[in-house]
């Protein structure tokens, strides 16, 4: 069965007033709606303050005339001043859910045309909302020679974007344009990583609660939170500046003062007012780096002002106000530290809405050669001339950098580094075969292993020579890649997570901490020796 048609439209007590005959002579948007051969309406609601009772009855009349198939209602809704937005969103909200619509057996169209400015806005984002579910319909006069004897024009505007290709696509395109931001240009390939930047974009265009940016020392948390911080400024969605402090450089009755502030003296040497790092993100961006070091005094504190903008600078008795968006990155497990008492359970579940967790370099082996493309051209930009590697240099290092035997224990700080000191050695610019020999075989000895992967001094950290003497050179090189491993993560079950993450799904259960438990056990060893 046919859908019928239903107006809801707000009596135009200028554009619609008329008398006598003259007021065909003129366009009125009410009635020139219910004019149209191809629009048919069924129903219209017609909205009125019932201080213009009598024009509301004569536009009845007059869509009676036009258009008798047209059932038309008049409502009385009053607007003490139609230019107060509150007043007026909350008026037509109110009508909004007291009719009662039927979708199934109706379309509803929404006359915007009609009413004050504020009125339409309230309309059009009513609709947005779904509070009114219908589409928008806007009648516009026809030229003025032809008053009276045509009604003019109309649209009807469907507020669902992903009925229009063209907008779709340029959204999807802006939305690939803030990915490659964050991800400062670098084409990953690794889909888990891709798919976290695209999670990560979807939320920080669409809110502003607190993000929890995990993983290990030198994933790029610190990068990342810029760039987050510098995509949300390019929108137009703060204003403020970015701030930064690594909570683990921190230290006794100065954090207190670095993060909220304090007075003239407050304490011995407060000589002057302290701002506050707090303060100084008013309006911005304020990024906790490693906040899992923070004392429960200052948690405390951070938490009322993350919820309710207000903190008390040290030695104040007048509070002070800071409305930022918050980062927070750490190296740790804060599920551990709040099971130990050390982290503030009621903080955890503040920041912890918007979970991400960067995964290490070693984790990411297909991002290592668009990477270090990033680093050579950054290299460039910053020694004033073009830094390239040979062919047969750039596979040399791509081999071992993509192998087991490079664990890049620092991430991207290890590769950062990597590239500007072969660039140095590199005379030309040009980086060679020696310089990545040379390079290799460094990381490899800071490591604690060899370039072929060997244990050269890591197991006799844990093992006497006589048990490395007694273990093939097969499991001498698999130990030493576990213990390489154990010795990066913070707990055994992140170690065992990582060691077994291909296994572990063809697996119906998985107990990882238990395989790894048994396997150091082999050779003696528990997690407590291996760690601590």
């Amino acid at each position: 069965m046919k859908k019928k048609t239903v107006v809801i439209g707000i009596l135009g007590t200028q554009l619609d007033a008329g008398r006598d005959r003259k007021r065909w002579e003129k366009w009125r948007p009410t009635v020139s709606a219910c004019q149209h051969d191809d629009l048919l309406i069924d129903h219209f609601e017609l909205l009125y303050p019932i201080s213009h009772h009598t024009l509301a009855k004569s536009i009845k009349a007059d869509l009676t005339s036009v258009s008798p198939e047209t059932n038309v209602q008049l409502h009385n809704v009053e607007f003490e001043d139609a230019w107060d937005f509150e007043e007026v969103f909350g008026t037509l909200h109110e009508f909004a859910r007291g009719y009662e619509f039927n979708t199934e057996a109706n379309d509803y169209l929404i006359h915007i045309t009609t009413g004050s400015h504020v009125q339409q806005i309230c309309l059009f984002l009513l609709t947005e909302s779904r509070h009114l579910p219908g589409t928008l319909l806007q009648t516009s006069p026809p030229k003025r020679k032809m008053y009276g004897t045509h009604p003019g024009t109309y649209s009807i505007i469907d507020l669902d974007l992903s009925r229009y290709d063209a907008l779709a696509a340029r959204f999807a395109v802006e939305q690939q344009e803030g990915q490659q931001f964050l991800k400062s240009g670098i084409e990953t390939r690794n889909k888990a990583f891709n798919d976290m930047i695209e999670r990560i974009e979807r939320v920080v265009i669409a809110s502003t609660a607190p993000i929890l940016l995990t993983g290990p020392t030198g994933a790029g948390k610190t990068h990342l939170a810029r760039k987050i911080y510098e995509l949300k400024r390019r929108r137009e969605q703060i204003r403020g500046d970015f701030v930064e402090v690594n909570c683990a450089t921190l230290r006794g009755d100065q954090t207190m003062s670095a993060l909220f502030g304090h007075v003239k003296g407050a304490f011995t040497g407060a000589a002057v007012a302290r701002m506050g790092l707090l303060k100084s993100a008013d309006g911005g961006l304020l990024f906790l780096d490693e906040i899992g070091e923070l004392g429960l005094d200052e948690q405390a504190m951070l938490l009322r002002a993350i919820e309710e903008k207000r903190f008390l600078p040290v030695g104040s008795d007048k509070e002070s106000e800071a409305d930022f968006q918050l980062i927070a990155g750490t190296n740790r497990e804060l599920t551990e530290r709040v099971a130990a008492g050390l982290f503030r359970e009621d903080l955890f579940a503040r920041i912890n809405l918007w979970t991400f967790q960067l995964p290490g370099l070693a984790h990411r082996v297909e991002d290592i050669e668009p990477n270090l493309e990033f680093e050579l051209e950054r290299q460039s930009g910053g020694i004033g001339q073009k830094t390239s590697m040979t062919r047969e240099a750039r596979q040399e290092f791509l081999d071992w950098a993509t192998s087991t035997s490079a664990s890049w224990s620092a991430n991207f700080r290890d590769l950062t580094a990597a590239v500007t000191r072969m660039a140095t050695l590199a005379g030309d610019g040009r980086i060679g075969v020696e310089e990545v020999r040379e390079e290799i075989q460094r990381l490899s000895e800071s490591w604690g292993t060899d370039s072929g992967g060997i244990a050269s001094k890591g197991l006799q950290q844990f093992l006497t020579e006589d048990q490395i003497a007694g273990i093939d050179l097969f499991d001498q090189a698999q130990l030493a890649a576990v213990l390489g491993v154990c010795r990066q993560e913070k707990t055994l079950a992140a170690a065992g997570r990582r060691l077994f993450a291909v296994s572990r799904r063809t697996r119906s259960s998985t107990n990882d901490s238990d395989r790894l438990r048994k396997y150091l056990a082999r050779f003696e060893l528990d997690w407590k020796t291996v760690c601590e």
